[in-house]
């Protein structure tokens, strides 16, 4: 297959100007929404109208080049203090549209040394405002290349450690792919270069409950693509690796990595590793090292975000007879919810941590990975 795969993209940037696909109407409308201000972009990241934690951070990083950038452009900023304060202050405040994904708020940390260094020599708006610019567009462009990066040692170390090499097939969770990212993926990146590199048999996808991000979003995508694919109920997995031994893997994404390797992604991430490990084949998770939060220790310090009651008990879709868009009750009125956006994953369930840097693995006889000393 060419190495020029088409992809789709859910991010639309020019200096001054940022557009995000909605993935709420996905897989029925194609709509693109303008950002103007950090308002829009926290919004967006609230409503999941752009999720995916690399999407999220870089969302959000422009959202902010964009806001600063129309500002400047009609002087609002009369002195750096005021744009020093401005930018530290929509920093603190995207940090609150997503408190599990990692990599908004290591974006919002380096951003805020970003404005630390530079200003003391800045002699106006423009010398903090243009450092910030740059960063969150220089974010974009290095997205797509760490993302293509994960792809490449994702599916040599796969092929490198499945029982069947001419018998490749793979199971994946949530959405991970253009749409989460700038550009090709995580862990649906793995399964691109394995489609590219003439390595996979078959690609099935879960539905992932309650947001559907895998039949609205990964099925979009592997259609889009023309990658061979199924789509599953998430209460189907078990009964998929016992019936299809071609099935040699699991790639999931994350949100949040602790040093020891526990890893908190989408709600359902846990139950696969649990299957894959009975089952004796991969668990593989694959993230860009921003995921990687060195600073907890294990799992149980990542907070866990609960999403609104009516994500469960609601959904959303077209009527066959005239295409038009509504939503509709599944669940009985007056019935409790509990809703957790993702749950963790202990490492001792992973096979490996895939990220632009290379592949991470536990040294024998440890269940536990050392990713400070893989990150040195």
């Amino acid at each position: 297959m060419s190495s020029s795969t088409r992809t789709l993209e859910a991010i639309q940037y020019t200096r001054g100007n940022l557009q995000i696909l909605n993935q709420l109407a996905l897989p029925h409308e194609t709509i693109f929404e303008p950002v103007l201000n950090v308002q829009d972009g926290h919004a967006a990241i609230k409503t999941m109208k752009t999720r995916g934690a690399p999407a999220i951070a870089i969302v959000a990083a422009l959202s902010l080049a964009v806001d600063a950038h129309a500002r400047l452009e009609k002087n609002e900023f009369k002195t750096v203090e005021e744009t020093k304060e401005f930018l530290l202050s929509s920093l603190e405040y995207l940090k609150t549209s997503r408190p599990t994904a990692v990599n908004l708020f290591d974006t919002a940390a380096k951003f805020s040394a970003l404005v630390d260094k530079v200003q003391g020599a800045a002699k106006e708006p423009k010398d903090l405002v243009q450092p910030i610019i740059e960063a969150a567009e220089q974010m974009l462009i290095d997205d797509v290349q760490d993302n293509k990066n994960i792809g490449k040692h994702g599916a040599e170390y796969i092929v490198n450690n499945v029982r069947d090499k001419s018998n490749i097939s793979v199971l994946t969770h949530c959405n991970t792919g253009s749409l989460a990212t700038a550009g090709w993926g995580t862990a649906l990146g793995i399964v691109r270069d394995l489609h590219r590199n003439d390595q996979l048999k078959h690609a099935f996808c879960t539905e992932t409950r309650p947001y559907n991000q895998g039949s609205r979003l990964t099925a979009y995508e592997l259609v889009y693509e023309s990658i061979p694919s199924t789509l599953i109920c998430d209460s189907m997995a078990s009964a998929l690796l016992r019936l299809n031994p071609g099935v040699q893997a699991i790639i999931v994404g994350a949100d949040r990595v602790a040093a020891n390797g526990d890893t908190a992604n989408k709600i359902g991430t846990y139950q696969l590793a649990i299957t894959a490990k009975h089952h004796g084949i991969l668990f593989v998770v694959a993230a860009p090292s921003t995921s990687i939060d060195l600073s907890m220790e294990s799992g149980k310090e990542i907070v866990i975000e609960e999403r609104p009651a009516n994500e469960l008990v609601t959904t959303t879709g077209v009527l066959l007879d005239n295409n038009q868009s509504t939503a509709v009750r599944t669940a009985a009125q007056g019935i409790n919810v509990w809703n957790p956006s993702f749950d963790v994953t202990p490492s001792e369930l992973i096979s490996a941590i895939v990220t632009e840097k290379g592949v991470a693995v536990k040294q024998p006889g440890s269940t536990e990975f050392d990713l400070k000393s893989f990150l040195s």
